[in-house]
């Protein structure tokens, strides 16, 4: 099986830390989704020894390339200040949407670099003007879109985004790389069916507010193994309507647990 390999820095991105490389990511994303190599596999390459900072940025499905392979060396770092998510939605950082045969891996790290959304959480800081609250997370599960509605205006609550979102994939995998920092939730696995967390490893302070490791809600066929996870949330959390769910060899603390 042959391999192209497509370098994100061939389409812009910097890897300085200060530089903004969402548009480079998506070009470089829109160009591998877009051709069908045939018996091969695509590679999206993100070099060593680099940072690259991103923007909230969905990839988007379906493609036409039925493998994916998202190679992580260097590091993927978020904007500290909450302010870069005005007028976005805020739930989101990292997002696949409607992907198939997506296998994201690499000794690379993933920064959400939260602290800027936990200064201003009003679990530990109730009286801060403007704080955040987490309570979006559980009212997600709700299949009715007019109830979450009315349970945000009632509540006035904001989420804070998840370090990365699978919504809607089929059979893809996330293996090897290094998750830290997120704002909230490290990785949400939501409406997917058929997905492999491997020698993952997701870590938070203990004292970081709701950032669980990983979430699952409304999907099938999820196995997690091979990982260590030890953040200020749940290790694990299981939400509603989800099926067939395998987890062996996880290494969970600091942490809730799995729930």
């Amino acid at each position: 099986m042959k391999s192209e390999v497509v370098d994100v820095s061939d389409f812009g991105a910097v890897g300085d830390g200060t530089a903004d490389s969402s548009k480079a990511f998506l070009k470089a994303w829109n160009f591998v989704c877009s051709r069908e190599i045939e018996n091969g596999v695509r590679v999206i390459f993100v070099p060593e020894n680099r940072t690259f900072l991103l923007h909230p940025v969905t990839f988007n499905g379906p493609c036409k390339a039925k493998e994916i392979k998202f190679l992580i060396m260097g590091r993927i770092i978020s904007p500290v200040s909450p302010k870069t998510w005005e007028g976005l939605d805020q739930a989101k950082w990292l997002t696949f949407y409607k992907v198939s045969g997506l296998k994201i891996k690499g000794s690379g790290e993933i920064n959400g670099r939260g602290w800027g959304w936990w200064n201003q959480s009003c679990r530990d800081h109730p009286r801060l003007e403007g704080c955040t609250s987490l309570a979006p997370t559980v009212s997600r599960f709700f299949d009715s879109p007019s109830l979450l509605i009315t349970i945000v205006v009632l509540f006035n609550v904001s989420g804070e985004p998840q370090a990365m979102i699978f919504e809607s994939c089929k059979t893809s995998s996330l293996s090897q790389v290094r998750l830290i920092n997120s704002s909230q939730t490290h990785v949400l696995i939501r409406g997917t069916d058929g997905f492999i967390v491997d020698h993952v490893k997701i870590t938070a302070p203990e004292t970081s507010p709701n950032t669980d490791g990983i979430h699952i809600s409304s999907a099938s066929n999820i196995f997690i193994r091979n990982s260590i996870i030890g953040t200020g949330d749940d290790c694990v959390s299981i939400g509603d309507h989800t099926t067939n769910i395998h987890i062996s060899h996880v290494k969970c603390g600091p942490g809730h647990g799995i729930r």
